[in-house]
Order: C-alpha cells, then sequence, then structure tokens
C-alpha cells in the first residue's frame, strides 16, 4: 500500500507540473451551437453555445429510438394507424394498417429518417403521441438534460419543442449504449420489407460520414428550415469514443468532421491500470494473519488532453475485518486530469478470507461436534 501511495504522489508531482485541459475548451465553429463529448464519461470536450435552447429538426429521433429500445421489443408488430400515414416530411411511405416488426420501424426511423416511422413508434409505445411525447421529456431529464423539451417524435416544426447541444449529446451517449441502436446507426445500406409489393424498401443512411470519416459510428441528420442543418454523429480512434452535435450549421459534415479532428488531437485514451492489477495487499484482521489482494475490476480507462500526465488516485482502507469475500467491493481507483475525475474502476478483493479468531473458532468446533454421532 505504502509502495502504491507513493506513486501516486509521484505522479502526482509530476502532472502538477504539466498544463492540463481536462476543461472543455471554447472551439470556434460555423455552428450555431456545437458540442463533442468523451462517450465513455459523458464529460464535455469541446463546446460553443452548447446550452442554448434551440430547435433540433430529425435529430429528435434519436429520444424516439431510445425509447422503443428501452420499452419496446424489436420482434413486435407496429402497425402505421391513419395518424401516422401520412405525416409530412421525409418517409418511408407505411401504407394506413401496414405492419412492421419495431425493428423495422427503427431502420426505417433512423436510417431513412420516416417521420411515419417516428408517428407509428410514438403511438406502439406511449399509445399515443402525447403521452409518447412526455415519456421522452421525462427521460429527456432523467439522463440529465437541463433544457429539453418534446412536443412531437419526429421533429417536425413545432413551438415549444427544443433541446441543446449538450443535452442531444447526452441522449445520444445513452442510445448508443445499447447495442442494437449502435447497429442500426453504423448501417449505411439496408432493406425492409414493403407491404403489397414484390420487392423490399432499400432505406440509405443520410449520414454521409459513415463513408467519409475515419472510424465514424452514426448518429442522426436532421433538417428543417427553422432548424437548418442539424447533426448527431460520433467516431472511435484509438479506444477513444467521442459523441458530437451541431445545431444550425450549414456545412454540418464537413464541420463535424474538422471538429471531432480537433477532438482527436488534443485529447487521447489511456489507461493507467488494468483489469485486475494489484492496488494493495491489505491486512485482514480476526483472520490468523491473512492478507488479501485489492484488484481493479476493470480497466482504469479515460480521455485526457494530450501531453498532460493525470493522478491516479487509490481509495482504500488500511486493514479489513474477515470475513471477506471474493468480488467484495473495497475501494476506487479515479483517474483524474486537472481535478476532474475522468474515470473510476472499483477495486476488489481477490479470494475469500475467512473469519478466525476465537468465537469463530469455538462456533466451528460446536458445530462439528453437532455434527458428529456420539455414544
Amino acid at each position: 500500500m505504502r509502495r502504491l501511495l507513493s506513486l501516486t504522489a509521484a505522479i502526482l508531482c509530476l502532472w502538477m507540473l504539466i498544463p492540463s485541459s481536462a476543461v472543455a475548451q471554447e472551439v470556434g465553429t460555423s455552428a450555431l451551437a456545437c458540442v463533442i463529448i468523451d462517450e465513455n464519461s459523458g464529460r464535455v470536450l469541446l463546446s460553443h453555445n452548447a446550452e442554448t435552447a434551440l430547435p433540433m429538426a430529425s435529430t429528435t429521433k434519436v429520444m424516439t429510438a431510445l425509447l422503443a429500445l428501452e420499452d419496446g421489443d424489436l420482434d413486435a408488430p407496429v402497425t402505421c394507424s391513419r395518424n401516422a400515414f401520412g405525416v409530412p416530411g421525409t418517409s418511408i411511405y407505411l401504407a394506413q394498417g401496414e405492419t412492421l416488426t419495431l425493428r423495422e420501424m427503427l431502420m426505417g426511423l433512423m436510417l431513412a429518417s420516416g417521420n411515419d416511422a417516428a408517428t407509428a413508434i410514438a403511438e406502439h409505445i406511449g399509445g399515443s403521441v402525447e403521452v409518447f411525447c412526455r415519456m421522452m421529456t421525462t427521460r429527456a431529464a432523467e439522463l440529465g438534460c437541463k433544457n429539453t423539451v418534446f412536443l412531437t417524435p419526429h421533429g417536425l416544426p413545432c413551438e415549444g419543442h427544443y433541446t441543446t447541444a449538450h443535452d442531444l449529446a447526452l441522449i445520444a451517449r445513452e442510445a448508443m449504449s445499447h447495442p442494437e441502436f449502435r447497429e442500426i446507426v453504423g448501417t449505411s445500406r439496408a432493406t425492409i420489407p414493403w407491404e403489397g409489393r414484390s420487392y423490399d424498401r432499400v432505406l440509405n443512411n443520410k449520414n454521409k460520414l459513415l463513408t467519409t470519416y475515419e472510424g465514424a459510428t452514426g448518429i442522426k441528420t436532421g433538417y428543417t428550415k427553422k432548424a437548418g442543418r442539424c447533426l448527431v454523429f460520433g467516431a472511435e480512434r484509438d479506444g477513444m469514443r467521442i459523441i458530437g452535435v451541431v445545431l444550425n450549421c450549414w456545412d454540418w459534415f464537413n464541420e463535424s468532421a474538422r471538429l471531432m479532428d480537433i477532438a482527436f488531437e488534443l485529447y487521447e485514451a489511456v489507461t493507467m491500470l488494468n483489469a485486475g492489477d494489484t492496488a494493495a495487499t491489505l491486512d485482514v484482521q480476526n483472520s490468523d494473519g491473512c492478507t488479501v489482494d485489492a484488484v481493479l475490476s476493470a480497466d482504469l480507462t479515460g480521455v485526457v488532453a494530450k501531453g498532460s500526465l493525470p493522478q491516479v488516485e487509490i481509495d482504500l482502507p488500511s486493514t479489513l475485518d474477515a470475513p471477506v469475500q471474493a468480488g467484495q467491493v473495497l475501494g476506487m481507483a479515479r483517474l483524474i486530469s486537472n481535478g476532474v475525475t475522468v474515470a473510476e474502476s472499483n477495486i476488489i478483493a481477490a479470494s475469500d478470507v475467512e473469519r478466525d479468531d476465537f468465537p469463530a473458532r469455538w462456533l466451528m468446533y460446536w458445530r462439528n461436534w453437532l455434527g458428529t454421532p456420539h455414544a
């Protein structure tokens, strides 16, 4: 333990001599508002007007898809109602009464930006569009969104329907935690059934970054005259995953690529300790002199400014009291950059340690005696 703490102190001393940039950097941009966040932690890396409330057009559908994944069955049938049929704007041309699975509706929602699919999904999950929109707003608040109101499931112009670049990034981050969502938004082209026709619908993803930007992971385009061009996007390079948003940005794809380039140039993912590494060996009281290794449950990996030397902070008790169970959480390892915790990993017990003091021995002897036949 003392060796580890000495290492931590040495790292801290070096780290204090090197400038760090864990705090989000203001960035110049052609977008009215933008943000880049670390997908793993949600920490803001780059921003401009990120907390300004703005309309977001079809990027609304990120939340529609998230609720569908959280509350729906992907194999369940979803039927296009009279209300969903013929919704203005982009469409997958659902016929009234046509039925697709929820998974197929989500493909039409996220690749082709079908407003009819959005309405059908909303009615399927919420019972009505109005109830579903209340669900959207409530879920956004649960994710930490402080300035977001949903009044439609598709993002067509509606007074009072708005979000911020930061809030939208938080919603996208949660959505990207679902493998099904990542798969859908990372798909460039797909086909789904077209009822009453001898051929399938062909869905082409409107997000050009999927084919033009190295490591692109999705996510969703949006456009209305009022909102301008809006884009939620993401990429992964060298273990660093980011999510970005631009709102009202005339050169949305080029600007999003430029912002991601800046983020990858300024920041990097670092692993300070690996899963299974021993943080300390702790004495266990009332165990007849036993010790237990305190090991990391997962890699201590986080995004830090390039050129900085982050601090590793180990939070553990000096001793333990028996019994101890393998996997028991003993403390926490933290990766800290410029005073900001950018990653955490539980520290757990590597093995069992039984209690071995007089009461424990007496109880063992008593149980053994009771379990032994006597003449």
